[in-house]
């Protein structure tokens, strides 16, 4: 894709109903997805599975650690287990569970943290994870994804039944805007160029790739050449993606809606130190929890908008002029 290409970056389903339906539709193909539950299946939307596959369902109630050690058992058994809960509860409650039982003996456990970050809105700090990122990351083995939009979740939830080991997938509660066509390639490892320029590069996951495709498009008409890219795989990262990025646009602005100083950019700006050292600027969430409100309230409130993602890419590009 160009520059050229306008978006329309329409309102699609929220990656966590993706998730719940391409769930199901894979459960259909093999008998040996199961899936388990903290008794949150009606938000995590893998309720969808547990109706259509009662006997491969496991409802464990309000119990997350358990959960993923069952989870981890299935996985050892020879099943192929989606343990799913929101993410604050599912790798706070269970960090110790998927180091022992899932990262440790290297299980192929997938772990689908729902309500990320914290356009989750009314229910408040305690329930957004801004960590979730950062805690799956530093899991040894783990394979760590945030998908953008509902194509991009279907797609890489068939990839993640294809791959073999653990896994953390973070899903939105929000309807996100869709970013693909269906017939978008996916894969592991590897992110996805959406806009080519050589000026300055936005990278972003989740909610912040269709912000970073508005701030682009905003730039352009200033005469700016915008670089887009979703690197929907944070772990294992695409350093080549990132390397050529650094090399070739000469600056890189990071946007995510997790604390700045744990989450992607971090990842991002060791590739960058390691290989073509450039000038980078972050946005995300700094050093604070964010409060109850509305999800477009708080994204706003936060910055996490294309309204920040301009600001910050203008800052960089300032930077660059010196």
């Amino acid at each position: 894709m160009s520059t050229k290409t306008k978006f329309e970056l329409k309102l699609g389903q929220a990656t966590r109903e993706a998730f719940g339906k391409a769930l199901a539709e894979l459960g259909r193909e093999n008998k040996n997805i199961v899936a388990c539950d903290a008794d949150l299946s009606k938000s995590t939307m893998i309720t969808y599975f547990a109706k259509e596959f009662p006997e491969r369902f496991f409802e464990c109630g309000i119990a997350e650690s358990n959960m993923v050690a069952i989870g981890s058992g299935l996985a050892s058994a020879g099943k192929i287990p989606f343990v799913s809960s929101f993410s604050a509860f599912v790798l706070n409650k269970g960090f110790e569970q998927l180091r022992v039982t899932a990262a440790f003996p290297n299980v192929n456990l997938k772990v689908v943290g729902t309500h990320s970050g914290i356009s989750i809105g009314e229910d408040g700090p305690s329930q957004m994870s801004i960590e979730d990122i950062s805690l799956a990351c530093s899991l040894a083995g783990f394979t760590v994804i945030s998908p953008a939009d509902e194509v991009s979740m279907k797609a890489l939830m068939r990839a993640a039944v294809e791959h073999v080991g653990p896994m953390f997938i973070r899903a939105g509660r929000v309807k996100a805007p869709v970013v693909y066509a269906a017939d978008q390639k996916f894969e592991i490892g590897k992110g996805v160029q959406v806009i080519d320029g050589g000026d300055i590069t936005l990278i972003a996951t989740g909610l912040l790739v269709a912000e970073s495709i508005r701030a682009a498009e905003a730039l352009e008409a200033e005469g700016v050449s915008v670089r887009v890219i979703d690197l929907h795989t944070i772990k294992p990262i695409d350093r080549d993606i990132i390397a050529k990025a650094a090399a070739e646009t000469g600056a890189i602005v990071v946007s995510e809606e997790h604390l700045v100083d744990s989450g992607l950019g971090v990842r991002v700006a060791q590739v960058v130190a390691e290989t073509n050292p450039c000038i980078m600027e972050f946005l995300g969430v700094n050093n604070t929890y964010a409060e109850s409100g509305t999800p477009d309230g708080l994204l706003d409130k936060y910055n996490l908008v294309a309204r920040g993602v301009l600001a910050t890419a203008r800052k960089a590009l300032a930077r660059k002029k010196k």
